[in-house]
């Protein structure tokens, strides 16, 4: 199956994203047979507030890469129902224009309760694109809010999308935006209060405490609906891919994405040694304890890591 996808069978790599979604038996066997063919996709996380235009964008971004001969791949994430567990999965219908490009692969993925404004199997199946050799990954995330951020943490490259008339330059200050992008666009730029939004991320921007050397973040107006400066985004895209080469922050943004990755790894496998013994667990027993004020939150914790009191 590993093979398949890296000849770019479309159905093999639905396949291993399934598994990657399903946490399959076969997960460890998979991850290890794709990771010496991983490392060479520039990864770009499109994040913004729900009506900015993301999947449109992205459909955007994705004419003009396959106009550029590289093939792409495309994660978007949608929001769990909270009753259900389910989720729309609509974001494909947007970018129907590239479903029958088979130098394109489109999966949507359901965040299922996660936070962040992605999945929780979005590292491992980014490595699945990246393997199946897509030159760029692109990352597009539910709709985020205040302090939704995780994208930053995901891509190489973070482009962060606003529009006119979705809050003002203080909002978006609150959200956490201006910490955690590399691009900024302002799309639907035809709408009136456009160049009012591109004044205040720069003057917000240029007020930023950087060191000398640090990346200075443009700001792109952008119609996404009719292509108007998608090329200057694809231009600034590449201008940053090649800061990152240039001054080592890939390799370190790279290792730090892994460490994350393998720390979220380690404690999911943490939670499940605990167990439940006829429903219950050690942790809720624990729990019950300190509710009690038998125990305290910290001796808990120790005894349920098997470490001794300090």
């Amino acid at each position: 199956m590993v093979a398949a996808a890296r000849e770019g069978q479309p159905r093999a790599v639905a396949r291993l994203i399934s598994m990657v979604e399903d946490e399959s038996p076969a997960l460890r066997e998979v991850m290890a047979a794709l990771a010496p063919h991983t490392g060479r996709a520039q990864v770009v996380g499109l994040t913004g507030s729900p009506g900015v235009g993301k999947s449109t964008s992205t459909n955007a971004l994705v004419t003009r890469l396959r106009a550029a001969g590289k093939r792409v791949g495309v994660l978007a994430v949608d929001p769990s129902s909270p009753f259900s567990g389910g989720a729309l999965l609509g974001d494909r219908i947007r970018m129907s224009d590239h479903a029958s490009d088979a130098g394109v692969y489109i999966r949507s993925m359901a965040a299922r309760g996660h936070l962040g404004g992605l999945a929780w199997s979005t590292p491992q199946a980014i490595r699945v694109l990246d393997a199946a050799g897509c030159d760029v990954v692109l990352v597009e995330t539910v709709g985020v809010g205040q302090s939704e951020v995780e994208v930053a943490a995901r891509a190489d490259t973070t482009l962060v999308l606003l529009a006119p008339g979705m809050g003002d330059g203080i909002q978006a200050a609150k959200a956490g935006i201006l910490e955690i992008g590399d691009v900024y666009v302002v799309n639907k730029a035809d709408r009136d209060g456009a160049d009012q939004v591109r004044r205040d991320l720069r003057g917000m921007l240029s007020m930023a405490d950087r060191p000398a050397g640090a990346w200075r973040a443009p700001v792109v107006a952008t119609v996404a609906s009719s292509g108007d400066g998608v090329d200057e985004v694809v231009a600034e895209l590449d201008r940053h891919h090649s800061w990152l080469h240039e001054t080592g922050e890939l390799r370190r943004r790279r290792t730090r994405r892994a460490r994350e990755e393998v720390v979220a790894i380690a404690v999911t496998a943490l939670r499940r040694s605990w167990g439940d013994v006829d429903g219950r667990s050690e942790l809720d027993a624990l729990a019950e304890a300190v509710a009690a004020g038998e125990s305290d939150p910290y001796a808990a914790a120790d005894r349920l890591l098997g470490a001794p009191a300090p």
